[in-house]
């Protein structure tokens, strides 16, 4: 299927999607609490089947979701995808006790995931992750003598595992700005297994809530969706949680946000689509300077640049999940550039909806107000664009190196 064009049926489907959120989980999302799970608002998107797809459709059907979502009720979009990005690891990586416990639930919204991967040190650089995952041993830890001097490079001891049963640790530090906390059931958490190895040295747990020495802070963010703070007290983990292997953790966590990105760049769309309607119909209609705002070349003008990046981001986003479904090289570049794109875009979309619209658009309540707060967070997480930024040089500069190698 050619990435700029949507089969009939593709079209039809975000249609009910649009009509779905406005009359149904809009006014669940306006019932909640800002700062807090809607635990209503998710139970609705698993009552409609919309979770469920998070595990059996490709990363385009995921872009259409979210898009068609966000245009009408940022609110279900969101609880969506922190669906999708918190038990994506366990859908790919889990072992069966792991998904046949987890997956149903958070597919019928009876239970919500949280991706806590950044930390109050490594936000942008995941690679720099404190979060300890020391190996339990009943005996103590090793004489002070025996320990490697400061600064020196050192590897962990492996975990120690018992006769009859599976290695385990103690997950202790902080995670922060993780989505979903601390109202989570249970978090896919990155922990340092092996120090000094950067990148190589993490690895994947799962983590429910309930564990002892877990605990949680919500933070009030500019975004209304949950935002909390963990800290993790000599959390015990075994074996039986990990996701994918020991110490190749930092690949689960690029395998899912690299599915994830274009989607962010959807969400993106989604909400700059609904600025640019709001505006065209309000300089449609709004008199000024003996006609209406339309009349104005200038705002014309405006007009039009909006909706030439909104669909060149479309595109963009388009391309690069069909790009992931379909096994393309390059993925991690194209999903970097359609984050990029669609997130700046939008920041520009509704910044300049807001600035036609004038003083009506900064009111509590008004449309605009709403996606003005929405829109500014995704150019921070999941890799800030400054990130993203980096990714596609790096991406760029490789292959350039392959070519050269292969003449």
């Amino acid at each position: 299927m050619p990435a700029f064009s949507l089969e009939p049926e593709q079209i039809a489907w975000c249609g009910e999607l649009r009509a779905l959120a406005a009359e149904q989980l809009r006014p669940l999302a306006e019932k909640g609490e800002p700062g807090h799970v809607n635990r209503a608002l998710v139970a609705e998107l698993g009552r409609l089947g919309l979770l469920g797809r998070l595990f059996t459709s490709g990363a385009l059907d995921l872009c259409l979701m979210r898009e068609s979502l966000a245009y009408a009720c940022t609110e279900a979009e969101t609880a969506l995808a922190l669906q999708g990005l918190g038990a994506h690891p366990v859908h790919a990586h889990g072992t069966p006790a792991q998904r046949e416990r987890w997956l149903p639930r958070v597919a019928n919204g009876t239970a919500v995931a949280a991706f806590a991967l950044s930390e109050p040190g490594a936000g942008s650089d995941a690679a720099a992750l404190a979060l300890r995952a020391d190996p339990d041993r009943d005996s103590g830890e090793a004489p002070e003598s025996e320990a490697a001097p400061p600064g020196s490079a050192s590897v962990a001891e492996p975990p120690v595992a018992e006769p009859d049963g599976p290695a385990r640790w103690r997950l202790t530090g902080e995670k922060c700005w993780i989505s979903n906390a601390p109202e989570a059931d249970f978090y896919t958490v990155f922990a340092r297994t092996t120090p000094g190895a950067g990148a190589r040295g993490v690895t994947a747990f799962l983590v429910p809530a309930d564990r002892p020495g877990l605990t949680g802070t919500p933070l009030d963010m500019l975004s209304p969706h949950p935002i909390g703070a963990l800290d993790f007290d000599a959390v015990p983990v075994t074996a039986d949680d990990v996701l994918g292997e020991v110490d190749r953790g930092f690949r689960v966590a690029m395998g899912t946000l690299n599915q994830f990105r274009p989607s962010v760049g959807a969400f993106a769309v989604g909400m700059a689509q609904a600025a640019l309607d709001a505006t065209l119909a309000h300089t449609d209609r709004r008199d000024a300077f003996g006609g209406t705002l339309r009349d104005l070349q200038s705002v014309a003008h405006q007009v039009a640049e909006m909706a030439l990046r909104i669909e060149a981001a479309r595109l963009m986003v388009y391309a690069a999940a069909t790009a992931y479904d379909e096994g393309a090289p390059g993925v991690p570049k194209r999903a970097a550039m359609a984050k990029l794109l669609a997130t700046e875009t939008a920041q520009y979309v509704v910044d300049r909806a807001v600035q036609l619209h004038g003083a009506r658009a900064l009111r509590r309540g008004h449309l605009l107000e709403h996606l003005y707060r929405e829109v500014r967070a995704p150019r921070i997480y999941e890799g800030a664009s400054e990130v993203q930024r980096g990714i596609i040089a790096k991406e760029l500069y490789a292959g350039m190196q392959a070519v050269e190698g292969s003449r």
